[in-house]
Parts: C-alpha cells; sequence; structure tokens
C-alpha cells in the first residue's frame, strides 16, 4: 500500500525492494499465558497533522505485536513504527511477549484509551471472539496483520493484510517435489514447525503435505514444534538427527529455526545443503547469507514490511472507505544462486 503526501515516496521504495510477504489464509491464533504485557505507549511521532479523523485530532491507532521472537517479527515492527511516523498517526505499540493473554488485555486497553482503530498480528488463530465484539461494540474498528483468526463472524474485523501461508507451504512443497521427480527410494523429510497453533505453523504445514502427497517416495518421518525460534530449531533438530540417522530434507517453516537446525547439522558431522536439503520461510538476510553459502537451498519469502499497507488501511477505515476482507501480499522464492545475487539488497 502507498501513504499519502510526504509517507508514499517511501512506502512505494518499501514495496519495490521486498515483494513478499508473511501472512495466512484467515486463519485462528493461539493460546499464550503468563507475564502481563507492558502497558501500551504512544510512539513520539513528530509527523504531519493531516492524518486527522473527523474530529479534528490526529489518528491514534492501537497496535498489539506478537512478539519479537525472530529477525522477521523485529523487521515487521520497525516498518510498522516507522510508518506510523512517517504517516503522523499516533502509534500506541505493546509487545504480546507471544501470549494471547497479553493481547487481549492491550486490546482492551485500546477499547478504554479510545483509540480510533486497533490493529494486531494475533499469537494465535482461536479464542478472539470475545475481545472483538467489545471492539465492535465500541465502536473501534479492528484490522489483523500477518495473521488472521479463526472468527466465522467477520464483521469483527475489517480487513486481514497478509501472505497466504498455505500458499508459501505450497511452494516450498513444489521446489522439494521438483527436485525429487526422479526418485526411486523413498524420500525422508523432518519439518520444524511454527509455534502450535499459530496461523503460520497450521498453513505452512498444511500447504506443504498437501503437494508433497503427489510423489509417494517423499516421507515425513517427523514433525515437531521449534516455536520460530533459533535455539528451539537447534534443539529440535539435534533430537532428529538422534532419532533417525537417515534424513535426506529439513523443512523449516522460518529462517531462525533453519539457522538453528544448521548448526546442530554442523555439530553432527554432516553437510547443510548438500547431506540435508534445507528449505525455509521468511527471507531474512541472515537466511539469505546462510543460502548464499549453499546451506539453505530454497527460501519461500514472506515480507515483514507491511508497515505502509497498514497504515494506508488504516486512514482508508477513518475516511469511510470500504476495504476489501483479504489484502494478500506478495512474495518470492528464492534458490541459493538467487539469494546470492539478492543479499546485497536484504535490509532485514
Amino acid at each position: 500500500m502507498k501513504l499519502k503526501k510526504s509517507g508514499m515516496a517511501v512506502a512505494a521504495s518499501l514495496i519495490l525492494l521486498f515483494t513478499a510477504a508473511c501472512g495466512s489464509s484467515g486463519q485462528k491464533p493461539t493460546n499464550a499465558s503468563a507475564t502481563p504485557a507492558p502497558a501500551p505507549a504512544a510512539a513520539d511521532n513528530k509527523a504531519g497533522a493531516d492524518n486527522k479523523p473527523a474530529g479534528g485530532k490526529k489518528i491514534t491507532l492501537g497496535f498489539s505485536q506478537v512478539g519479537a521472537e525472530s529477525g522477521w517479527r523485529t523487521a515487521n515492527t520497525k516498518s510498522i513504527q516507522d510508518s506510523a511516523k512517517e504517516a503522523g498517526i499516533d502509534l500506541k505499540f505493546s509487545d504480546a511477549q507471544q501470549k494471547q493473554e497479553n493481547q487481549i488485555k492491550a486490546i482492551r486497553t485500546f477499547i478504554q484509551q479510545k483509540v480510533d482503530v486497533i490493529a494486531f498480528s494475533p499469537v494465535v488463530e482461536s479464542g478472539w471472539d470475545t475481545v472483538l465484539k467489545e471492539a465492535k461494540d465500541a465502536k473501534i474498528p479492528v484490522i489483523l496483520t500477518d495473521r488472521a483468526v479463526d472468527s466465522k463472524d467477520t464483521s469483527l474485523y475489517r480487513t486481514f493484510i497478509g501472505s497466504d501461508f498455505v500458499e508459501e507451504g505450497r511452494r516450498a512443497g513444489k521446489w522439494l517435489v521438483d527436485q525429487y521427480k526422479d526418485a526411486k527410494e523413498t524420500v525422508n523429510i523432518v519439518q520444524l514447525e511454527g509455534t502450535t497453533g499459530s496461523a503460520p505453523a497450521n498453513d505452512r504445514k498444511s500447504g506443504f503435505e498437501e503437494v508433497i502427497k503427489s510423489n509417494p517416495n517423499l516421507k515425513v518421518i517427523a514433525s515437531q514444534t521449534g516455536d520460530f525460534t533459533r535455539a528451539k530449531g537447534k534443539e529440535v533438530m539435534q533430537a532428529f538427527l538422534k532419532a533417525n540417522k537417515n534424513i535426506q530434507v529439513l523443512y523449516a517453516h522460518n529462517d531462525d529455526m533453519a539457522l538453528g537446525a544448521i548448526q546442530a547439522i554442523e555439530a553432527a558431522g554432516l553437510v547443510p545443503g548438500k547431506d540435508i536439503k534445507i528449505i525455509s520461510i521468511d527471507g531474512v538476510k541472515d537466511g539469505f547469507v546462510a543460502a548464499s553459502e549453499g546451506k539453505i537451498n530454497f527460501i519461500v519469502e514472506c515480507n515483514p514490511l507491511l508497515g505502509p499497507q497498514l497504515m494506508q488501511a488504516v486512514r482508508d477505515v477513518i475516511d469511510g472507505k470500504q476495504l476489501a476482507q483479504r489484502i494478500v501480499t506478495k512474495e518470492g522464492v528464492f534458490t541459493s544462486e538467487e539469494a546470492k545475487k539478492e543479499l546485497p539488497n536484504r535490509q532485514y
């Protein structure tokens, strides 16, 4: 999406640089627990005052982020914060620390603060109807970003901005099917799943497995969550290697888990990218470095720079415009050689 006036040039350049995305096909958040989320705080915005609702005050956006579990998420947060500042939108930002109850608390705080729009990237897919109805009753529009919810009542939110996680899984599967189209023996695959119950984990798994079913020689022999983190990816891959002496392929739901798995593979005396082919999703800079070194064979890109699209949607909602229920962002795919060429352009 493009921003008006001063924001337009910045948004356009971001979209040109990163034509990929990380969304979901309309999925639901999962659960989280424990520690309370930090109180949402207003961003220090000094940008133009032309972004005002009918009452004449600056637009206020309450945004609840999943957390900071990966390089992708860090880039996503920065894009939202920078884009809000550029657009002159007053941003109240809350980090849920990967806990659903923290997001629910933040959304209720936004409602109490009477923000103009609420946006959030759900930790999990399910369990949002009650708080979303509270926002609807308060006449505060809600926008979903990156991840969707499984609510049957789509009137609880105005739009969902993000990529198609199922299609990301399919793209990973299509590359693998092509690589082993002439295989005569079983190809053993292990899968590092994202956070249990999250939209990207559910969808990237289903899309991948849907496609590889076309080749009976492709067999997923182990699949376990790595929580989208590098440390957990390493730990689970170590367990996979101990339990299975013959692994040909690793499919990781994000780059951070793949990078952790690479450490485990190397520690086991194997060569990542050769002894075990690796497919991952995201396209963060560290992932592109590993791919350019031949350690990751194929990356499905998921663009975190959703800030410009979100700010445009916020403004459109305030202006009373009708939004598409689903706004799909673009994403690319990269082999090792293509990643090597793209690496100098990676800014996240």
